[in-house]
């Protein structure tokens, strides 16, 4: 008795020192030496930067009299493209206009070249919006009514929880520039015109049928005009692969296959103050997951994840389900714009990223990796890989060098790992599963990680984190294991003395529930 008095006596702090000191060693020790390891590995190749860098600056200046040596000899025979970028997405026109900024003569193919009308990547993390600004295409984000977001709220309607978390500020910047939202074609289409104004790019508006072979090296490739209707090919040494989360031709060159895990839903709404200003809200209601964010100065964008299969009747299913319990500052618009405005739905799922070792090949974007959008970094994400390949590639003068592309492939698979996407990824589908929860012990993690959030600095440094402006992989382990220790400290506190010892068993159960969601996605990322 004399100890569980001495419990039932300390403060909240005094109990998170005693639990790591004590009772949770072994399992915290365990989580922090295998997420250390994670990204430990890559610290012995940091000191080859200083040697790359210098590498890359020769190659460049190679490549630069190379390309003034062809523009000098006089000859009237067209060069060929040296890469073909399949798909005029957002990562496939930004790399068309950064890689013939750089020299190259590029053809980007693209089935329709009219602006896309979809409700995904609309939200363009702050992270994505510095990277941007790095790769010198800032202009596609003028002109399109794009929305500034300086955060995000987390709303618990059950439990009457709202959760502010702002951005923090970049260490480079006086101000914090923030993520932007807005209309995806209006986006991609700044982007298409970027690429177009470059002397050095091609667009061919067709569909692509089929990857050129030959010898086990991918060659080019057949594409349907979409002018004449006439099949083509077109070869280059370098093909990039961009076609989306649903890719065509993902699985002929890599194992791993697109996972659905729900559907989401979106919907337009008009004229709504009643939505938060300046921040993208997450509303977690009746088990169910809504993002909100304003796309433009009069639409707001609403995403609703349905787990399991899509309902055959929308309006029914989200008057039934999702109306009744939704805050009362948005229920009138929300149903009003149910039946009157356009409902549409997709699936949702995961890709895992994998080394492509099939020569003359790349696979970039969504083709390549896929995570859950609940964090909203998709884009973000390939801008960043964008940047990276853009410098390996500046070390590569010969597309037509396997071995150099080879070897540039397995240094861009692990340096994005440590550098941001394990980061990312890891959250995206622990946040998913603890804002989704049906009850149980997920549910009471829930409760926990949100009271670790209004903590200032925890807050803040995961919301870093998301907007992937410091994608540290320590900074996950450190929070990862807080906030675990923190969930259970929180339960021991609200419990009445006589229940503690129930206190004790609970608290290993959610510890044990913790990994058990926390340890798949990870030991996904580390391969």
């Amino acid at each position: 008795m004399s100890l569980l008095s001495d419990l039932l006596a300390l403060s909240l702090e005094e109990v998170q020192s005693y639990f790591s000191r004590v009772a949770w060693v072994p399992l915290f020790l365990g989580v922090s030496v295998l997420l250390v390891l994670s990204c430990g590995f890559h610290l012995g190749r940091k000191h080859q930067n200083a040697a790359d860098h210098n590498l890359a600056e020769t190659r460049r200046s190679k490549l630069k009299k190379v390309q003034l040596r062809k523009n000098e000899s006089g000859s009237t025979q067209e060069v060929g493209p040296e890469v073909i970028i399949v798909g005029a997405g957002v990562l496939g026109a930004a790399m068309a206009a950064l890689l013939a900024r750089d020299g190259r003569k590029v053809v980007l193919i693209e089935r329709d070249m009219t602006p896309p009308d979809r409700f995904a990547g609309e939200y363009l993390q702050p992270g994505g919006v510095r990277t941007l600004k790095e790769l010198g295409l800032k202009d596609a984000l003028e002109g399109i009514e794009a929305q500034k977001l300086y955060g995000f709220v987390i709303t618990e309607v059950a439990s009457n929880t709202d959760l502010n978390l702002d951005f923090p500020t970049h260490e480079n910047e006086r101000e914090q520039d923030g993520g932007r939202a807005f209309h995806n074609g209006r986006f991609v289409m700044g982007l298409r015109r970027a690429a177009a104004a470059e002397p050095n790019v091609k667009i061919i508006e067709g569909t692509m049928m089929n990857l050129l072979e030959d010898g086990g090296r991918i060659v080019g490739v057949e594409y349907k005009d979409k002018a004449s209707g006439d099949m083509k090919e077109v070869f280059a040494p370098l093909t990039v692969v961009a076609d989306g989360q649903y890719s065509n031709f993902r699985t002929s060159l890599v194992p791993n296959k697109y996972h659905s895990i729900s559907n989401y839903i979106g919907i337009l709404v008009k004229g709504c103050p009643e939505f938060k200003k300046d921040k993208a809200e997450l509303i977690l209601v009746n088990q169910t997951l809504i993002i909100v964010y304003q796309i433009s100065v009069s639409e707001t964008r609403m995403l609703i994840d349905i787990q399991g299969p899509m309902p055959k009747n929308l309006k029914e299913y989200l008057t039934k389900n999702i109306y009744p319990y939704l805050p009362e500052r948005i229920k009138a618009v929300f149903l009003e714009t149910i039946q009157t405005q356009r409902m549409r739905g997709t699936p949702v799922g995961v890709v895992k990223a994998s080394i492509l070792k099939k020569p003359g090949v790349l696979l970039l974007g969504d083709s390549y990796n896929v995570r859950n959008p609940v964090v909203a970094s998709g884009m973000s994400i390939a801008l960043i890989d964008l940047k990276l390949w853009r410098d390996l590639l500046w070390a590569i003068p010969d597309l037509k060098d396997d071995k150099a592309m080879l070897q540039a492939k397995k240094k861009f698979h692990w340096s994005r790992k440590s550098s941001h996407s394990i980061v990312i990824n890891v959250l995206a589908q622990f946040f998913y599963v603890i804002f989704t929860a049906t009850g149980g012990y997920i549910f009471h993690l829930r409760q926990g990680y949100l009271d670790y959030l209004k903590s200032g600095k925890c807050g803040l440094e995961m919301a870093g984190m998301i907007s992937v402006l410091a994608t540290n992989p320590k900074l996950l382990a450190v929070h990862f294991r807080a906030a675990a220790l923190h969930a259970v400290c929180l339960f021991f506190k609200t419990e009445p003395w006589y229940l503690k010892p129930r206190a004790a068993f609970h608290s290993c159960a959610f510890l044990f529930r913790n990994f058990a969601v926390f340890f798949p996605v990870l030991y996904s990322e580390l391969w």
